[in-house]
């Protein structure tokens, strides 16, 4: 079985291109030529060259000596919080700008959850000289401010998504209904691995980057490119995409996926897709997403703005149906509680979205040889806030 897309924008049952018509020249335009823009060597040597000089890569994989010893286990951190802007995201934007510029497009237009994503649009938009435009949800602004600060610093106009639940599939609405009325000169840069074909696929190349540097660095640390587990969390899931791509067809890496399931799987206030939802249509592509019994999306619901997301990409909706990777979801309280814990016993303080993914090490038993790589990817300066209310700090 292939874990990476076919030809026809699928994985497995999941994908595809369900887009109105207005939409079909931009995301065709895309499709004949991603593979061939990215593939051209002089792209290769610019982005590559960005990739080390400007975002700080390649990243460090760092044996967490007291959690392994607490743990007695091998525990292994893919330090993505390290990049420029904090998170992985910055991998993907500095990839679709280029290509944005191979496309001729003037305009750039991105949504954004917690902020990570339009942040490093609004980074590379600054960088290549581009207008850049970001859809964020008006209880996202809120909570994450020091982001909305962020990419106003850096030229970005953001504005408000009032629609909905006002959050990241609000939108990313607002961002897709942007991008009908301006076709021409306009580019989407998508932030997960969602969307419509060739999102899905695209962003998870610009991001496999992180599993290509973990063969690397696991070689030269314990003379083997493939660790026994790979840990991170699902809100769309570019992140996990990164972390898993290099590794799908190794049956010997376990793959586990970490969704939020905010106050509890079944208390109506959660993002927990897999055991949630059903196979539906969101933003243009064919998934599992949280929905009604008559097919209307319901509220997801996460203290992390980044993983409440009511869908999960194509990529990992096949990765759950095909059991090749194992769904584990965890709530905000134990979320925040390993917040606290990875600062006080690592020094790292990360983002609420990556502390989810350590709270694995309490659900799951790992013996002392097992090597255990747990994607860290994006520090917690943006969540102060919300972590200062919640611990009374």
């Amino acid at each position: 079985m292939s874990y990476n897309v076919n030809e026809k924008g699928y994985y497995g049952e999941f994908g595809g291109a369900y887009i109105p018509e207005m939409l079909y020249p931009n995301v065709e335009e895309l499709r004949q030529n991603y593979l061939k823009i990215t593939a051209e060597p002089e792209f290769q040597t610019e982005f590559d060259a960005l990739l080390k000089d400007y975002v700080g890569r390649p990243t460090p994989l760092y044996f967490a000596k007291r959690l392994s010893e607490q743990y007695n286990t091998k525990v292994y951190l893919k330090r993505e919080d390290l990049c420029h802007t904090g998170a992985h995201k910055v991998n993907n934007t500095i990839g679709q700008i280029l290509l944005a510029k191979r496309l001729g497009k003037t305009r750039i237009i991105a949504e954004t959850g917690a902020g990570q994503h339009g942040v490093a649009t609004a980074t590379v938009c600054a960088l290549m000289g581009l207008e850049c435009i970001v859809y964020m949800g008006e209880i996202d602004i809120k909570r994450q401010a020091p982001n909305v600060a962020r990419m106003k610093m850096l030229g970005a106009e953001v504005r408000p998504a009032l629609s909905g639940s006002k959050t990241l599939k609000d939108a990313t609405n607002e961002a897709i209904r942007d991008w009908i009325n301006n076709p021409v000169d306009t580019y989407y840069i998508i932030g997960s691995v969602v969307g419509p074909h060739p999102y899905p696929d695209m962003v998870a190349r610009f991001q496999s980057v992180i599993s290509k540097e973990i063969k690397e660095q696991l070689l030269e640390k314990e003379g083997r490119e493939n660790p026994d587990y790979v840990i991170a969390c699902v809100g769309g899931g570019s992140n996990a995409a990164g972390a898993y791509y290099h590794f799908l067809d190794e049956p010997s890496v376990n793959i586990i996926a970490v969704e939020a399931a905010g106050l509890g799987v079944d208390s109506g206030e959660s993002a927990a897709t897999s055991v949630l939802g059903k196979v539906g249509v969101i933003h243009g592509s064919k998934t599992l997403l949280m929905q009604s019994v008559d097919g209307q999306i319901t509220e997801p619901y996460s203290i992390s703005a980044g993983l409440d997301y009511p869908g999960v990409g194509p990529m990992h909706a096949h990765l759950f149906a095909s059991k090749r990777a194992q769904f584990i979801s965890i709530t905000d309280q134990q979320a925040m509680d390993w917040g606290l814990k990875l600062s006080k016993m690592e020094g790292l303080i990360p983002a609420i979205e990556s502390a989810h993914a350590f709270a694995v090490l309490d659900e799951m038993k790992f013996k002392p040889e097992d090597i255990v790589v747990i994607n860290l990817s994006g520090r917690g300066d943006k969540d102060l806030n919300t972590y200062i209310d919640y611990f009374k700090l």
